[in-house]
Formats: structure tokens, C-alpha cells, sequence
């Protein structure tokens, strides 16, 4: 036998000994991560084998308007487990939950029996007083865990503004989504000691932890004056039969938004998440997500460029088009609006004398004030999906672009966008954020978060913010915005009708109506932005369209704050008879009209009138801008 020296394993007791020293400390690495580092999932992995639990799903916190009115709340309802291995009676517990619930006994008997399970979920969403009379049976083996069901208060109301959420109570859109991390709460669940197989033990302790409902989400909206532009909105889908329709309120000042409403819309109680083109027709906010050609009311961003910029001329020409770049553009008004001074131009809408002012300008200036105006950026709305505007690259931009863009036409921004630009125009120069939530509060009542207003930048001088507001007012006083006129106040804006294309072409009998509006409550000035796409049938123009529904808005708002009118002898319109113009020529019918002191706006070529609205005979007032189409 071969025998090993000393010395050799003097040479060896090192190498023992180390690899002695490494099991060691591999050992005491993998203990100290078992119960230092991964010691909290196991003790968890070890009470879920050991512990049955039932959710408790927090209320979501309610959203309100600017003054409390409850808009979104929670409402509890109950979900049916049983466990199969503490029933004795399955037969008599399937009969009763079938009975309380109205569901099919087959269905409920097949979860009862059901093996290697220890827990079974039965039925969802029932009543408090429909839990009481299962509960009243005494059944072993059947429990109950509580729900947080969403209710919307009003339901087909601010559809868009505070969207939903899923069946699992996460916000999915509108405010429920874009401050979910405020609404949504904490869960709370009740704890119970079970066997293996999920019997409950002898000696058990049930632990419960309570849900934490969320915070309340107080909105700058006004509900009254949400309720005015919802109307104004169901008016204008009863008489126009649109393809959609928007209207938009604001503080000019702040950036609050006071009301947000679109249409189609649907009830947030009854959701069709089977439809899904319904569901997203109805939840896309359009004032937000959505660009448009905005037509004339983009003039008004033109208007105070030229004052700025000091391009303004004392007198302009239109003859019903004007050529540039050998492209013949038309003025809404074929047959020309003649000589006019710039405020006549913009009481008539004139497009040549838009044209004018953005030629003289230059396409670098123009795209300079755009970006002041804030209209290559989002506005910063806290509204989930917010577009952006869609313009030429300043670069590829041709000189025939830039008139077309001085009227509103080769442009398209989202109406936010458009409503925050006018806003800084009439404000004063202050281009502002515009928000939808003032503050959250804890649900014992402590402000968590306040909103406050934000100022980006200047756009204009006060002096041309003040010319502007005048040059507004006269457009509601004498021009093409008359039926914005509420008796007794003081209304500015501008009208809107842009043509639609599809495929690069005009899409002929396609328009988009829109009337932008603004007027001054309690020291405080609100735009109403009002937006009708595709108005069926001969009537299109904006101040035929939206105007008149601006102007039944402020109205209604005048009288919610009690705001009495400013009246003298001859501000009280007098009443006029629509004279029967249908028939007769272009001449015969605009000298019909003015005898009879009316304004009036026309549409077609043709050689007599095919169309008048209103219809002839009918009792008007003398500020109504009329309209007729020649055929």
C-alpha cells in the first residue's frame, strides 16, 4: 500500500481547508438570501397555502364640478364565493343563488360541486339587499366580498370630459384615466386560516383590512354650464343631423375649462363595450384629439398679426376672388364685397382682405406668431390623447399657401389649440394653459393637489388685444355674427365655414360650421367655441349654424348669474316679416333684404333663389343674418 507522507498532506490542508471555507460561505449566502432577501415572498408564498382571501375593492374616489356637484361616485356591490369543501347542502345553496341572482341553476350547480378548488366565485354585482336574503339562509361555505361599482350621477353627460373605467374599476379614459392615480384607492381583503384543502380551522383568526377610498377630483367645469352646452348640442343634432358636433367653454383668462361636450356620445352607465365603433365615436374628446380646417375664425389670429406687425391698410378691394401665384381664390362672397375699411373686412368675413394681410406679413412672420399663438406644440391640457396641428413646413411653404393659410384654409388645428390662441388675443396677450381639474381632496376633506393657472408666453400687446375685442364686438353688432346677439349684452366673435376634402379634393356638400364667441362675466372674459362637422341638408354656413347656438348659450349663462341687460329704447331689436325671396334673381333678392334691414349671406351661382332660411313670412328680429342659396 502506497503510504502519504506528511509532508504531503501538509501540502493538501490548505486546499481543504479553503474549499471548506467556500462551502461555508456559499451556504451562508444562500441562508441570508432565503430569509433576508427572499423571506417576504416566501412567508407570502406560505400564508397563500395557508389563507383564503376575499377582496374588498376601495371606492373610487367622486369627481365633481367647481362648485360639488357629483358628477362620478361609487356604489357597493356584493360577489358570491362558496367553497366547495364546506357545503353540505350544493343543491338547496345552487337553488337559492339562482333564485336571489336570476341566473340558470345548471350553471350555478356546476360552480358549486366543482373539485380541486378551494374557493369558487359564483355571482357578481349584487345588491346590498339581495346579499342580505342569501345571507339570511345561513348556508355554510358561502361568503360574501364586497365590490366598488362606478355610477355616473347624470349618465349621458360630460361623456368624453370623464370617461370610464374597466370592469376591474382602472380608469380607461377621460379624467378617470388621466388622474386614476388619485381616484383609484387602496383594496382592502379579509384573511382566513384554512387546512390544505381549504377548510377553514377550529382555531382560526379572521384579519381584516379596510379599502382606502380614493380622492375626489373637483373639476373647473360648471355643471350649469356644461348643462347649456349639452343642449345647445342635442339642438344641434336635431336640426342638422351632423356626422359629429363639439362646443367648448372657457375662462380666457385662466385657462379653466367651464364646459367640454361632444356628440355622439352615449350613457356612461350603459357603455357598449359590445359596439366597439359606438364606443369610440361616443368617448373620443373631438375638442381635443381631433384637427380641423378652422375656416374664418381663424381670421381672427390673422387680424391681430396684421395689427402687430402694423400691415394693416386703410382701405381694401374685393372684386370676389383675388389671383396669386396664377391661382384664382374665390371670397365666400362671389360676387365681392367691393371697397371696405379692415373693420367692415372682418364684420364681412372678407377672404381677400385676409389674403392681404398674410402676403404683407410673410410666411416667416406668420409662422413666428403660430408659434407664439401655440399652435406648432399641444396646449398642455390634462386630457389624455391631446393632437397637435397639421401645417406646411415652413420651408416648402408657397406663396399661394400662405393666402390660403391668412383665411383659415391649409391649416388644421385641434379646437383647444384654436380656443386657447383666440383666448390670448382677448386676454390681453397671455397665451394660458388651459386645465380641467382644480383640486383633489383626502376623503376627510384635506386639499391633496391644487391647479393653478399657467402663463406661457405673451402672443400680442394689450393695446392690439383691445383692438381686437372691438373689431369682435362689431361682428356680433353689424356683421355676419348677428345671431350671436343676445339683447342687452355685449357679445364678440367670428363665424366658421370650412370645406371639408377627401382623397386631396374638395369634398363637395361637406363643411364644417363653427362660431367662436366670447363675452365678459363678472370681470372675467369666457369664449364659447361652438363646432358643428358636416350640418345636413342647404343651411351650412356658420352664422347660420353655430352662431345662433353660441348665442342661446350665453344667454342661458347671463341668466344663471344674474347678469341684467344693458338696455335702451334702441337696443330692443324690432320685429321683421322674411320677405318671399324664393324665385327671384341674386339683385331682386339682396334688394328685398336690405329694404327689410336684414343681413344676409348667400351660397351658389346660379340664377335665382332655390332656398331661403328662415322661410317667408316668418317673424324675425332685424339683427337675424338670413341666407339663401341661388340655384
Amino acid at each position: 500500500m502506497h503510504k502519504i507522507s506528511h509532508i504531503t498532506l501538509k501540502r493538501k490542508l490548505p486546499a481543504v481547508f479553503a474549499l471548506v471555507v467556500f462551502l461555508f460561505l456559499l451556504l451562508t449566502c444562500r441562508l441570508f438570501y432565503i430569509q433576508i432577501i427572499d423571506g417576504t415572498g416566501l412567508q407570502t408564498l406560505a400564508s397563500d397555502q395557508w389563507t383564503r382571501d376575499l377582496p374588498y375593492r376601495a371606492e373610487r374616489g367622486d369627481i365633481t364640478d367647481r362648485n360639488g356637484v357629483v358628477l362620478a361616485t361609487s356604489e357597493t356591490s356584493y360577489t358570491v364565493y362558496v367553497r366547495p369543501n364546506d357545503l353540505t347542502r350544493h343543491d338547496e345553496v345552487a337553488k337559492a343563488v339562482a333564485a336571489v341572482t336570476g341566473k340558470e341553476f345548471d350553471s350555478v350547480y356546476k360552480k358549486v360541486i366543482k373539485t380541486g378548488v378551494s374557493e369558487v366565485k359564483v355571482a357578481t354585482g349584487l345588491t346590498k339587499n339581495q346579499m342580505l336574503t342569501l345571507s339570511a339562509y345561513g348556508f355554510e361555505g358561502v361568503y360574501f366580498a364586497q365590490d366598488a361599482v362606478r355610477y355616473y350621477n347624470y349618465g349621458n353627460f360630460a361623456t368624453q370630459l370623464l370617461g370610464f373605467t374597466n370592469s376591474d374599476g382602472v380608469g380607461q379614459s377621460g379624467i378617470e384615466q388621466y388622474y386614476d392615480m388619485y381616484l383609484k384607492g387602496t383594496d382592502g381583503a379579509s384573511y382566513t386560516q384554512t387546512d390544505l384543502i381549504g377548510r377553514e380551522l377550529d382555531d382560526n383568526v379572521t384579519t381584516y383590512l379596510a379599502p382606502i377610498k380614493g380622492m375626489t377630483a373637483k373639476l373647473t367645469i360648471d355643471f350649469k354650464l356644461q348643462s347649456f352646452a349639452e343642449k345647445a348640442l342635442n339642438d344641434a343634432v336635431m336640426t342638422y343631423s351632423p356626422k359629429a358636433a363639439s362646443c367648448l367653454m372657457m375662462n380666457a383668462d385662466t385657462g379653466e375649462i367651464l364646459a367640454m361636450a361632444s356628440a355622439p356620445t352615449f350613457d356612461l352607465n350603459d357603455i357598449p363595450r359590445n359596439d366597439l365603433s359606438s364606443l369610440l365615436a361616443g368617448s373620443k374628446n373631438l375638442l381635443v384629439t381631433d384637427v380641423y380646417e378652422p375656416g374664418s375664425t381663424f381670421k381672427i389670429l390673422t387680424s391681430a398679426i396684421g395689427i402687430e406687425t402694423g400691415v394693416i391698410k386703410d382701405s381694401y378691394y374685393c372684386p370676389g376672388y383675388k389671383v396669386v401665384d396664377g391661382q384664382r381664390i374665390k371670397c365666400w362672397r362671389s360676387i365681392g364685397h367691393g371697397s371696405q375699411d379692415f373693420a367692415h373686412g372682418i364684420m364681412n368675413s372678407c377672404n381677400c382682405v385676409f389674403m392681404d394681410i398674410a402676403l404683407s406679413a410673410g410666411t416667416s412672420t406668420m409662422y413666428d406668431y403660430f408659434e407664439k399663438f401655440g399652435l406648432t406644440g399641444k396646449t398642455g391640457i390634462d386630457i389624455s390623447g391631446e393632437g397637435r396641428s397639421i401645417m406646411l413646413a415652413e420651408e416648402s411653404v408657397k406663396t399661394v399657401d400662405i393666402a390660403r393659410i391668412g383665411f383659415g384654409q391649409a391649416i388644421a388645428v385641434t379646437p383647444i389649440q384654436l380656443a386657447t390662441a383666440v383666448a390670448s388675443v382677448i386676454n390681453g396677450g397671455k397665451l394660458v394653459t388651459p386645465y380641467v381639474l382644480d383640486s383633489v381632496y383626502t376623503e376627510d376633506g384635506k386639499l391633496a393637489y391644487r391647479n393653478v393657472p399657467q402663463i406661457k408666453g405673451t402672443t400680442v400687446s394689450e393695446s392690439t388685444s383691445a383692438q381686437m375685442r372691438e373689431y369682435l364686438y362689431g361682428v356680433v353688432e353689424e356683421g355676419g355674427g348677428k345671431n350671436a346677439y343676445v339683447e342687452g349684452y355685449k357679445i364678440g366673435g367670428k363665424t366658421g365655414t370650412a370645406q371639408k376634402y377627401s382623397n386631396g379634393a374638395i369634398d363637395r356638400g361637406a363643411y364644417v360650421s363653427s362660431f367662436i364667441g366670447f363675452t365678459e362675466i363678472n370681470g372675467e372674459r369666457i369664449i364659447c367655441l361652438m363646432i358643428v362637422d358636416e350640418p345636413q341638408g342647404y343651411v351650412y354656413y356658420g352664422s347660420i349654424v353655430a352662431a345662433p347656438l353660441v348665442g342661446q348659450i350665453y344667454k342661458s349663462t347671463f341668466a344663471y348669474y344674474g347678469i341684467e341687460p344693458q338696455l335702451s329704447a334702441d337696443d330692443i331689436p324690432q320685429s321683421v316679416v322674411m320677405p318671399d325671396i324664393n324665385g327671384v334673381s341674386a339683385t331682386e333678392a339682396c334688394a328685398a333684404l336690405r329694404n327689410a334691414g336684414l343681413t344676409y349671406e348667400v351660397a351658389g351661382e346660379g340664377g335665382s333663389v332655390v332656398y331661403q332660411f328662415p322661410a317667408a313670412g316668418a317673424n324675425i328680429d332685424e339683427n337675424t343674418v338670413v341666407y339663401f342659396v341661388l340655384g
